[in-house]
């Protein structure tokens, strides 16, 4: 068998005295999608930072398609959307993509598919600055995938899109989940992310409280999981 596209084991984060992350262990094939969830301040963010190769854990090993998760060829292999989208104001959305395609030789050509893809092809040349804040979450979007990722990383998605946006952004997962990119999405919109997911992890002050298949009652009912796995507020 091939290796997981993400295996964590006894994954610690603290900040200060505080355990933001307390034991965390889990495994992910390729091609799966897992549906990250817990509330405000269980540790979500933090995972994903941890994973993207953007911070270290304080005790436990994360390795990515067998990989130092801080090695640059490993990171490599991630696409990354967080809550800073991280983009130049002062630049046009393709000057913004072409800075980041640079980074992995990525085409003239594929930056353009993926400015029609997301819907900017028409502002590709106004400066970002000038964009909604759906707008500017369509080009992040474009950012992530751009240089063909095996690993898709996103940290609250579908903020500032609207219903067209997001039917975008679904079907661009889907299809990238068909092609064997794993995707881990944490989102508070529970009824897309169950649309999406193969599995689900529950997060809960820190603990990893539940982690599974996506069930039929997860899909029916978007807060059974917090009812059966999770704590009170």
């Amino acid at each position: 068998m091939s290796e997981p596209a993400v295996a964590t084991a006894g994954v610690w984060k603290y900040f200060g005295d505080y355990p933001a992350l307390r034991d965390v262990s889990f495994a992910l094939d390729r091609g799966e999608c897992l549906a990250l969830l817990g509330r405000n301040g269980a540790g979500k963010t933090t995972l994903l930072r941890i994973l993207a190769g953007l911070s270290g854990a304080s005790k436990g090993d994360v390795k990515i398609y067998d990989g130092d998760v801080r090695a640059s060829a490993t990171r490599a292999r991630i696409g990354w959307l967080g809550h800073a989208i991280g983009l130049y104001d002062e630049l046009s959305a393709r000057e913004n993509l072409q800075a980041f395609g640079a980074l992995y030789d990525v085409s003239k050509a594929t930056i353009g598919e993926w400015l029609e893809r997301v819907n900017l092809a028409h502002v590709a040349d106004s400066p970002v600055r000038e964009y909604s804040r759906g707008m500017r979450q369509r080009l992040a979007v474009a950012r992530a995938f751009l240089h063909g990722p095996d690993l898709l990383l996103f940290d609250e998605p579908f903020t500032s899109l609207d219903d067209k946006a997001i039917a975008l952004l679904q079907s661009l997962l889907t299809g990238a989940r068909a092609n064997g990119v794993t995707i881990i999405l944490s989102t508070h919109q529970i009824r897309e992310a169950m649309e999406l997911a193969s599995r689900v992890a529950l997060i809960d002050r820190g603990k990893l409280a539940h982690f599974g298949p996506r069930t039929e009652e997860m899909l029916g009912d978007p807060g059974y999981i917090y009812r059966t796995f999770g704590t009170a507020a």
